[in-house]
């Protein structure tokens, strides 16, 4: 993927975190951004909203919970922070320097020194997380912001569910008092957006009532920066501004899908470019689409209706669990069908990052992509391939 940079957007979210104005005081509570796979999320982390964060005086420790999908969520992001402290007390660290420039701090040549050793943090027995970030606030006397890539991993187990409660237990412990030195902040990003907007409306989870927003996807200032860097390489078949935003809205604005379409225009007459790119998107989202309404087909037919009426609903769907829905599935299936069915598969299409649940008894297609595509193969009179 082309690195573009989205740095007013960075810097705008950086303030509106560490120093919000009366309608961003809800961001305190915690910030969990969601967007599907492909889209630009993790790198616009790491390259734009970490050093704009930075660029502020806080202090950011990052973890991705995929970068081994196979360890405890847990132990990465217990890694992650003391990793952040190993740092803090390393003497001529980047993170030290940049808080004597931006802060003025005098911590002297050896770094912080701390009231607990590094692999005590969180472990039984140990100081807790809450004590160890409290103490980091205090000395550095600034913001700490913690930010879990893929966070809905967290609720793979019950150390995860555990760890997300100790970093709500840091954030309560640090936050409410009058006169702290900096506050904590807790990010969490995710590519299931279904569970990762669950974890902040549903009450079982440690961050109930938290800020949910969308990420916010790349748009046509991102395609220019492309069309720009072909131009510089002097690729041979190159489409106009206009054919290629199109496109890339097409490709759901998954940047890898559009240097796709990119690549094979180039086996094309550089006189047809906007002619045969909206083709190549079309082909493009029709495969990818196949992959996510398999998932629906194998998961049944109750599955489909279900999917059916949510992906038709004009904006949010509602009543799926009504008398009238409950009817109109039983007529489409010949069979009686319930309310508690419908629970069950409505939890399953969740599961699999199908729908989302946006409230209560409130629903919606998880990928406005999947949705329109699920929307044309029913004006065509088709459902899923077969």
């Amino acid at each position: 993927m082309i690195l573009f940079h989205r740095t007013a957007l960075a810097e705008q979210m950086a303030q509106q975190l560490l120093r919000p104005g009366l309608l961003d005081q809800g961001l305190r509570s915690g910030l969990f951004l969601s967007g599907l796979r492909r889209t630009g999320k993790t790198t616009f982390l790491r390259q734009d909203l970490i050093p704009a964060l930075e660029a502020l005086g806080a202090i950011v420790i990052y973890v991705d919970l995929w970068t081994d999908t196979r360890a405890n969520p847990a132990t990465l992001i217990h890694a992650a922070i003391q990793r952040a402290l190993a740092e803090l007390q390393a003497p001529g660290s980047g993170v030290l320097a940049r808080l004597k420039r931006l802060k003025g701090l005098d911590v002297g040549a050896a770094g912080f020194k701390f009231g607990f050793q590094l692999n005590e943090v969180g472990a039984k027995g140990g100081v807790t997380l809450a004590d160890a970030l409290t103490e980091v606030v205090d000395k550095a006397r600034t913001d700490v912001v913690l930010i879990v890539d893929e966070v809905q991993q967290a609720l793979a187990g019950e150390d995860g569910a555990q760890m997300l409660l100790a970093i709500k237990a840091a954030r309560d412990a640090i936050n409410p008092r009058p006169a702290t030195a900096g506050h904590f902040i807790f990010i969490g990003t995710g590519s299931h957006r279904a569970q990762v907007v669950g974890m902040t409306l549903q009450g079982k989870h440690a961050f109930a009532g938290a800020t949910s927003v969308d990420y916010p996807t790349l748009d046509g200032d991102y395609v220019a920066h492309v069309l720009d860097g072909l131009r510089l390489e002097g690729a041979r078949v190159q489409p106009s501004l206009p054919v290629a935003v199109e496109a890339f809205d097409t490709l759901g604005r998954r940047p890898e899908e559009l240097i796709r379409a990119l690549r094979q225009l180039q086996q094309e007459d550089p006189a047809e470019a906007d002619r045969f790119l909206p083709v190549i998107a079309a082909t493009l989202k029709t495969a990818a689409a196949d992959v996510e309404l398999r998932k629906v087909e194998d998961l049944g037919t109750l599955a489909g209706a279900v999917f059916d009426r949510v992906a038709r609903a004009e904006g949010d769907a509602t009543g799926l669990f009504g008398a009238q829905a409950l009817a109109d599935y039983t007529a489409q299936l010949a069979r009686e069908v319930t309310a508690d069915q419908v629970q069950r598969v409505a939890d399953e299409l969740r599961d699999a990052n199908l729908i989302i649940r946006k409230g209560h008894g409130v629903y919606a297609v998880t990928d406005p992509f999947v949705q329109t595509a699920w929307r044309e193969r029913k004006a065509l009179g088709g459902g899923t391939r077969s």
